[in-house]
């Protein structure tokens, strides 16, 4: 789930009333859908009448991935390829047509009898887009007090992110540069900053973005055409550790050579079939360079005698806190119109970042 480089707070308020155990039920609901390349459209569907623990969520607002959902838009993925085994909302495969999406957000309006309690609740569900929705209430994400469905809209960015630290370990001291100041990239640039690492160094090829990044702690922001002067003349030369998050294939050979001997790469970014061509002909081979796959979906073996996808998940809402919601939303677009919302992303990435559709 990352987002390709080419890409409000304030108070919560409750839907009104809903005293009862359920509201009058319909059943049916608008969906979107990917029906071949570059085509969306919105389709009916039904709704069943929920499960003893079931709950009926009336969605206020979803986001747009950049850098998933324009792939799957583009035509850019593997088709046989699952979806998100590790979601229930998500347990197809990416074959056209397909519904997608996994950052909603709305009001719990109706509910099975054992889950009376969450009733009147606004809540985060990974769940594609779609107008309402039936899922387990055991799925959904409670969102604290003083988020407005706007901010816990990109919950699943921030959980990325978290995910990109806790994949690369940045230490005390350390020289970090990051390819791609997307959506995702700019996340992971605000949870870095706030690290005592030495410098943070950005590489983005759209000039408001490099700026942006400055704006969320960024030490520098290069055009990539001056990734070449990062690090030369420090000992021992070279990034420590490096995040590639552009969604750009050609990036990771760049990343190869900005990182310094022993260093760390972690790769972000999902390039779907894009063709990808590394050359580990030079300094790759003798400087012992670790380069890590990052996904969301799983947890580093390594930590998971400590952490579960549960507590990663507690601590991106306590980051998610810390980031600049309001600086990554540039298009809110309402569902009827959802189809313009992907051309814009795809056609416009110099002048749009998070696309929201509303549900008004």
């Amino acid at each position: 789930m990352t987002d390709s480089s080419d890409g409000d707070s304030g108070t919560r308020v409750h839907s009104e009333t809903k005293t009862n155990t359920s509201v009058e039920h319909t059943d049916s609901a608008r969906e979107l859908v990917f029906s071949d390349v570059r085509e969306v459209r919105l389709n009916s569907v039904s709704i069943d009448n929920p499960d003893p623990n079931d709950v009926i969520v009336e969605t206020t607002v979803s986001a747009i991935s950049p850098g998933t959902e324009l792939l799957l838009y583009r035509g850019e993925v593997p088709e046989q390829m699952a979806a998100d085994a590790t979601l229930e909302t998500l347990d197809g495969d990416l074959s056209y047509p397909t519904a997608y999406g996994y950052a909603a957000v709305g009001d719990v309006v109706e509910t099975g009898k054992e889950a009376t309690d969450r009733l009147g609740e606004r809540v985060f569900a990974f769940h594609p887009h779609q107008s309402r929705f039936c899922v387990d209430s055991d799925t959904l994400v409670s969102i604290p007090d003083d988020w407005d469905a706007e901010t816990a809209a990109l919950l699943p960015s921030a959980e990325t992110a978290t995910n990109f630290l806790l994949d690369g370990s940045p230490r005390v001291g350390e020289r970090v540069v990051v390819f791609g100041a997307g959506v995702i990239g700019l996340c992971t640039i605000q949870l870095l900053a706030n690290l005592p690492i030495s410098e943070l160094v950005v590489i983005e090829p759209i000039p408001a973005r490099r700026e942006l990044a400055r704006s969320f702690g960024a030490d520098r922001a290069l055009d990539p055409s001056a990734d070449d002067e990062i690090f030369t003349a420090h000992d021992p030369p070279g990034a420590d550790l490096v995040y590639e998050v552009s969604g750009q294939p050609a990036a990771l050979n760049a990343a190869i050579d900005v990182v310094g001997y022993d260093g760390r790469i972690i790769v972000g970014s999902w390039y779907g079939n894009k063709p990808t061509e590394l050359e580990l002909g030079g300094d790759f081979h003798r400087d012992r360079i670790t380069v890590t796959s990052s996904q969301v979906s799983t947890i580093d073996p390594d930590l998971r005698g400590r952490w579960t996808t549960d507590r990663r998940l507690s601590v991106a809402i306590e980051q998610l806190n810390t980031i600049d919601v309001d600086a990554l939303i540039t298009d809110r677009v309402s569902f009827r119109d959802a189809p313009s919302a992907y051309r814009r992303l795809t056609e416009t990435p110099e002048s749009t970042l998070q696309v929201l559709l509303t549900y008004s």
